[in-house]
C-alpha cells in the first residue's frame, strides 16, 4: 500500500514539473485538419522597407553650338564648293553693268512720262556718274573692248548732250526766234531728240542683259 501511494505521488510530482498532465491527447485521426501545430513568426525580427526608386540618371545633352561638336566646313572639297556652295559664275563687270540698267530703265520711262528737265537732268547725271565709274574701272582692262561697254559709253555721251539741250531750251526759248539759228531748241526738234534717244536706251539694255 505504501508503495502504491509512492509512485501514485511520484507521478503526481512528474505530471506537475513537466505539465505532462494537462497536455491535450492528439486527435487519433488527422485527415482534414491539415497541420495543427504552431507556426512560428515569420515578421518577428524582420521589418518591411519600402522599396526605394532611383530615378534614371539625367544626362546632359550635348552642346551644338560648342566648337568641340561642330564640323568643320570641308571647303578644300571641291563637291562642296561647286554644289553646295554654288559660287557666283557672273564676272565683276557683269554684275556692274547689271546695276546700270535699271537707270536706263528709269530714264526710258521718263522720257514716256514727258517729265520735267529739272528730273530728267537728275536722271541723267546719275547715269553719267555711274557710266564714268565703270569707264575709269575698265578702261584699261580686256573688258574694255567690249560692245556692252562701248555701247553704254557712247549713251552716256549722248544722254548727256540731250540733258544740257533741254536745260538751254528751257533758259533761252522765251529769246529766241525759231530761225536757223534757234532751231534746236524748237520743242519738235527736242522731242525727236527724246524719241531717238528713248529708241537708244532700250537697244543698249538689250545688249547688257545679252551680256553673259
Amino acid at each position: 500500500m505504501r508503495i502504491k501511494a509512492l509512485i501514485y505521488f511520484i507521478i503526481i510530482g512528474i505530471c506537475l514539473s513537466t505539465n505532462f498532465c494537462y497536455a491535450k491527447a492528439a486527435p487519433e485521426n488527422f485527415e482534414g485538419r491539415g497541420y495543427v501545430g504552431t507556426l512560428p513568426d515569420l515578421n518577428r525580427g524582420y521589418e518591411v522597407k519600402d522599396q526605394v526608386k532611383t530615378p534614371p540618371e539625367a544626362k546632359p545633352a550635348k552642346d551644338f553650338n560648342s566648337a568641340n561638336e561642330l564640323k568643320p566646313t570641308p571647303t578644300d572639297n571641291p563637291a562642296f564648293v561647286n554644289i553646295i556652295l554654288k559660287p557666283d559664275k557672273t564676272s565683276p563687270y557683269l554684275n556692274d553693268i547689271y546695276e546700270i540698267i535699271p537707270i536706263l530703265e528709269n530714264i526710258s520711262d521718263l522720257i514716256d512720262d514727258n517729265a520735267n528737265v529739272q528730273l530728267f537732268n537728275a536722271k541723267v547725271y546719275y547715269f553719267n556718274k555711274s557710266a564714268e565709274h565703270l569707264r575709269d574701272k575698265y578702261k584699261d582692262k580686256p573688258e574694255g573692248q567690249f560692245v556692252s561697254f562701248k555701247r553704254l559709253m557712247d549713251l552716256n555721251t549722248h544722254t548727256k548732250s540731250i540733258a544740257i539741250l533741254r536745260n538751254e531750251a528751257q533758259k533761252y526759248n522765251p529769246y529766241l526766234a525759231y530761225g536757223s539759228a534757234g532751231y534746236i531748241y524748237n520743242p519738235n526738234n527736242i522731242a525727236q531728240q527724246m524719241e531717238f534717244l528713248k529708241s537708244e536706251i532700250e537697244e543698249t539694255i538689250l545688249i547688257l542683259k545679252d551680256s553673259n
